[in-house]
């Protein structure tokens, strides 16, 4: 029975000595409803009629080493996999949920990609993979508590721009973790208690999605260089800071950052409505002068003052500025 981190994962060398070769390893495929999978499984091909990874299916299946997905699975079931500790590589690309302690101490598992429906990412899901060194997620909205905790060879995580809530301890006690990419445009802003607690080596932050482009393009160099420093100061601050200040110091940092750029984008809507103006007002006026002489030529002396009006008045709205302004400024806008 699997109990826990004290529990000793099974080396690939016994399985080998066997006296089977992988490659001549019979495959199991595994139709769901009520078969029973043996013990003693190796190889495991997922029929294309199951969508769903059930409920333990899996669970406990020591010598399991490799499992062929296909991307009509959706879901895997709360701990379809918990404790199968000679599982090397899962690819999950259609997934869209995977459930509390789906693959928790799957402890020689090394090979993880996910695709881009998931969507959560369930309690303790991959907890104790002890041998997991990079995780990037292209996809997922939730991230439950201790999702990824004690993955104690994780060096690198790439979390996407998609992201909206990441709960308690989800990347706690990962030793090694010295590098996290994380969007500064979700409900990850209030980051979830302890997220990093003791992750000692974590000294690199960097932000994902749409975020840099919106400081690139704020009207002032002042404003972009601002910006760039208050961006790179958590990479100076936390290589000093003691573990347990990690997730602390970064959620103040990212708090910083946010309003940093909020107010400069007020400023920068600010500064775009002063230019709207004066675009209007220069393009009005120089169509103004030009057919007010030609309006002179025309009439000569007898132009009056109201025709000079009704005039100015064509002539501002045929002056091109409300084409420019409706088709060309929203460009400048900042998202």
């Amino acid at each position: 029975m699997c109990l826990g981190y004290q529990v000793k994962a099974l080396p690939v060398s016994n399985i080998q000595a066997e006296g089977r070769d992988d490659d001549d390893d019979e495959i199991f495929v595994y139709m769901g409803g009520d078969q029973v999978v043996p013990d003693d499984v190796r190889r495991v091909r997922i029929d294309k009629s199951v969508t769903i990874i059930p409920r333990d299916v899996f669970y406990h299946r020591e010598h399991l080493i490799d499992v062929e997905f296909h991307d009509g699975i959706e879901m895997i079931g709360k701990w379809a996999f918990k404790c199968c500790r000679s599982l090397r590589s899962v690819k999950l690309m259609g997934v869209k949920i995977i459930a509390a302690a789906a693959f928790y101490f799957c402890t020689s598992l090394i090979d993880l990609e996910f695709g881009d429906k998931l969507e959560t990412i369930g309690t303790s899901a991959f907890q104790f993979c002890t041998s997991l060194r990079s995780v990037i997620i292209p996809s997922v909205k939730t991230i439950g508590k201790r999702a990824f905790a004690t993955c104690r060879q994780l060096t690198d995580l790439d979390l996407p721009e998609g992201l909206e809530t990441i709960q308690e301890r989800a990347f706690s006690n990962c030793h090694e973790l010295k590098q996290i990419a994380m969007p500064l445009n979700c409900n990850c802003v209030v980051i979830a208690i302890e997220l990093f607690w003791l992750c000692p080596k974590l000294i690199t932050v960097d932000l994902v999605g749409g975020f840099h482009n919106t400081v690139a393009s704020l009207h002032l160099d002042s404003w972009r260089n601002e910006m760039k420093d208050e961006i790179n100061h958590i990479n100076q601050v936390l290589p000093n800071t003691d573990a347990r200040r990690k997730t602390a110091e970064i959620k103040q940092w990212m708090g910083l950052v946010t309003r940093r750029l909020n107010h400069f984008k007020v400023e920068h809507k600010a500064m775009l409505k002063e230019a709207t103006t004066l675009l209007e007002l220069a393009l009005w006026k120089a169509d103004l002068n030009e057919k007010e002489e030609g309006l002179v030529e025309r009439e000569g002396v007898r132009t009056t003052r109201g025709r000079r009006k009704r005039a100015r008045k064509e002539i501002c709205i045929t002056s091109g500025a409300s084409i420019v302004i409706k088709n060309v400024l929203p460009f400048l806008e900042l998202k």
